[in-house]
């Protein structure tokens, strides 16, 4: 049984992140979903739009205006971190580590998965675990609360821009990582995704059709759950399906063509798949 560790968007929480992948997590049989909430709980002033923002990846636009705010615990909206105006800071992120730092200790994972806000968390938490002597307080008795994620699944992510980050970014980090990113997504922009990518030493990035969610349709479930299952497989693009095109297994530099194309990441050394289809 692989069990995976998952984290929200920005003003959902597990509860309502759990129903929206609904159709994925009956796909993944033999997958333990472990959905954790955020510590910060938002407020209706938290929610202001700023259409400015929107290609910037403004957090505001994820929350749904069907879900209320206050009157069903169950939808009561969280953050991993509040940006700051110009978001170079994450005010709160120190309080989201500590507070999975119990569920990591009590816990074995075998990965992580994310989306938008959680998937940038996601790309954090898979930093520390690899490099926890940089935050002495995520260690227990000078030991790291857990071993290094095995695989991180990051959806709609961006590279998290505060001073607490700095050192875990520093090299990359390695953790192998698939980042999925929607060529429409005007949340998170394809180009912000990119960011996260630059610094993941180790990644594979599928493209879809659509906007800022996990895609839901048939082949991209059953890539996502036999990615899930078995992180190190080589799964054909799901994205080939969208377009019609013949499936393909994830390309090389020895084989590209214009509806495919192999990227190598910033840092040298790594490895990197992407499939633009």
């Amino acid at each position: 049984m692989t069990k995976v560790l998952v984290l929200h968007g920005y003003s959902q929480n597990g509860i309502v992140f759990s129903k929206r992948i609904g159709a994925l997590r009956k796909e993944c049989k033999g997958v333990e979903f472990v959905f954790a909430d955020a510590p910060h709980v938002l407020k209706p002033a938290d929610f202001v739009w700023n259409q400015e923002r929107a290609d910037e990846g403004g957090p505001s636009a994820e929350v749904q205006a069907s879900e209320p705010v206050d009157e069903d615990p169950s939808l009561t909206p969280r953050a991993w971190w509040k940006p700051n105006p110009e978001r170079t800071l994450a005010i709160g992120i120190q309080e989201s580590v500590a507070s999975l730092k119990e569920l990591l200790q009590q816990n074995r994972f075998d990965g992580v998965f994310g989306f938008s806000q959680g998937a940038s968390f996601a790309a954090v938490l898979s930093a520390l675990l690899e490099k926890p002597h940089v935050h002495p307080q995520f260690l227990v008795n000078g030991e790291p609360v857990h071993p290094p994620f095995k695989f991180c699944l990051a959806v709609a992510g961006f590279k998290l821009q505060d001073p607490f980050c700095d050192p875990l970014w520093e090299g990359g980090y390695s953790t192998p990582t698939l980042h999925v990113v929607g060529q429409t997504d005007v949340v998170v922009s394809e180009a912000r995704s990119r960011t996260l990518a630059e610094v993941s030493n180790n990644f594979r990035l599928e493209e879809h059709l659509g906007g800022h969610f996990v895609p839901s349709k048939g082949p991209w479930r059953k890539f996502l759950a036999a990615y899930l299952k078995d992180p190190e497989g080589q799964h054909a693009s799901p994205g080939a399906a969208e377009t019609g095109a013949s499936p393909s297994a994830p390309a090389s530099a020895a084989n590209s063509n214009p509806a495919s194309r192999c990227e190598t990441p910033t840092v040298p050394g790594g490895s990197a798949q992407t499939m633009k289809l």
